[in-house]
């Protein structure tokens, strides 16, 4: 639960509301489209109130199905304030500074990795973006279809330099992020700039005990995460269920469907096994710095 609601981030107060909503239908017996059919709302409308995809929740609906599932003072009380929250304050991301050039996906995203406890990637061909300096970022989407203008470039890089804060925030989500040997080995930017990321990300494993950064070394062979870049999103809240977020040239979404996370989370443990270990991964990536 959160302790000040009114001090909490609408995407904090999207995922309890979420979460809370599906668990008194659940307990209810009803189904999302018996709810829906009730209110005369569309299906997709349950869909978005009980996985947070809305930035904004009514009050007013929130009291509706907190009196259809019979939720006793307290708990309709509270999630109305986190309803409350979402209708008056705004996360970061949807600023109009940064809003046109994120896509939903990416923001339903960044709610859910802002709220992590735990946060479990794997990239094959670039730094994982939390952890990307701004000078390897700037690189990354400079490779983007020519129709990216420059400003949107630099609103791309604010963007994710301000994602960054994350793990250096209050209670900031515990990182594992494995990464391929090519990550290493791709001068991203050009020689000095790949040297400075390849030192950031050192300076971050060694020093922040929250951020383990793993090395999968060519030498493993072939490997679980062979089929693409995923993360594994872990929260703290209780009977919040983990996620999966992926992302490609198509498109970003999340998915929340258990075969889905269970598939992946052992995918994970898998690349854990082929990973290099924290202090072999730091000294493999201090020597492709020196080989740059």
């Amino acid at each position: 639960m959160v302790r000040t609601i009114e001090s909490a981030s609408p995407a904090l107060c999207r995922l309890h509301l979420s979460s809370e909503l599906r668990r008194l239908r659940e307990e209810s017996r009803l189904t999302a489209g018996e709810v829906a059919r009730r209110f005369h709302w569309a299906a997709s409308k349950m869909t978005r109130l009980e996985t947070g995809s809305d930035g904004v929740v009514k009050p007013s609906d929130v009291m509706l199905l907190c009196r259809l599932y019979e939720a006793d003072a307290e708990t309709a009380a509270r999630l109305e304030s986190y309803a409350v929250v979402t209708k008056t304050k705004k996360d970061w991301w949807q600023s109009p500074e940064y809003r046109s050039v994120i896509s939903p996906g990416f923001q339903a995203y960044l709610a859910l990795e802002a709220s992590a406890a735990q946060l479990h990637s794997y990239q094959s061909e670039y730094v994982p973006g939390l952890l990307q300096t701004e000078e390897y970022s700037r690189a990354i989407h400079q490779t983007r279809p020519a129709d990216v203008s420059a400003d949107q470039v630099e609103r791309l890089t604010a963007v994710r330099m301000t994602r960054s804060k994350v793990l250096r925030a209050e209670g900031a989500p515990k990182l594992t992020a494995i990464i391929n040997e090519a990550v290493l080995r791709r001068p991203v930017g050009g020689t000095e700039v790949m040297r400075g990321q390849l030192a950031h990300i050192a300076a971050l494993a060694a020093g922040q005990a929250h951020i383990r950064v793993l090395v999968v070394p060519f030498s493993a062979g072939a490997h679980a995460g062979m089929s693409g870049p995923f993360v594994v999103i872990r929260f703290r809240q209780q009977g919040m269920r983990p996620i999966v977020y992926l992302e490609n040239l198509a498109g970003s979404g999340i998915t929340r469907r258990p075969d889905d996370v269970e598939r992946y989370g052992d995918a994970f443990n898998d690349l854990l096994s082929s990973a290099l270990d924290q202090q072999q991964s730091l000294k493999m990536i201090e020597a492709a710095a020196g080989e740059l």
